[in-house]
């Protein structure tokens, strides 16, 4: 039987950490959804240069772990002179990796739109741009809510990373919680329970979407 003591003694930090992680996903998942849509515009962009821009990014950040990214952020800056508070080194790395995901689930969602559409645009007098933003996007990001949902739902997940550099977010309250009681079983338990809180409305939020959106095509 779980020791529910635990959870109602240190309720307070609990939900320190549960503000935490919610306000970094929330910050990382609006960042990396701008910055993975930019991405994924220069990679199929009609300019050879952002095309190179585009891959080499994707590339470089889906080949490395997210620690390391979190770390070039938490340590590596101090190094050149620019301090960043743990939360904030943990927030810009998670969002700088989840944007190469993103780039590359919303580029293949912008290929399955008919070329013709693109075509279509520019001839009625649209910019490349304006085509992208009004006529093409909308439609790729309908195509690939499932796999966007899918990492929003790792975001969440992966912002658990927070907890090795101290950024005050749900695994390290639970580590701090279990350091002082000496319980690691029950304490990360109800951590899980908390994740489950954030991604199963998220889970089930996006699958209403989906139908939604496949009733209204």
């Amino acid at each position: 039987m779980l020791n529910y003591s635990i959870l109602i003694d240190h309720w307070d930090m609990y939900m320190q950490g549960f503000s935490n992680t919610l306000k970094s996903s929330l910050l990382a998942l609006v960042g990396s959804l701008v910055a993975g849509t930019i991405i994924a515009i220069f990679r199929i962009a009609p300019i050879r240069p952002l095309n190179w821009i585009g891959a080499i990014y994707v590339e470089f950040i889906r080949n490395i772990p997210l620690i390391l990214i979190v770390f070039v952020f938490f340590v590596g800056l101090p190094a050149i002179g620019i301090r960043l508070d743990p939360f904030t080194a943990g927030t810009l790395g998670l969002t700088v990796y989840t944007a190469a995901f993103i780039a590359e689930a919303i580029r293949a969602g912008i290929l399955s739109v008919p070329k013709g559409q693109m075509e279509a645009a520019r001839s009625s007098g649209l910019t490349y741009l304006q085509a992208m933003w009004h006529i093409i996007l909308p439609q790729a990001i309908k195509i690939v809510i499932p796999p966007l949902g899918n990492q929003f739902i790792n975001l969440v997940k992966n912002s658990s990373v927070l907890g090795v550099i101290a950024g005050l977010d749900l695994m390290y309250f639970g580590d701090l919680i279990s350091s002082e009681t000496f319980v690691t079983f029950d304490v990360y338990i109800f951590v899980a329970m908390l994740y489950l809180v954030l991604t199963i409305p998220l889970s089930l939020g996006v699958g209403a979407l989906e139908r939604r959106l496949a009733r209204s095509r």
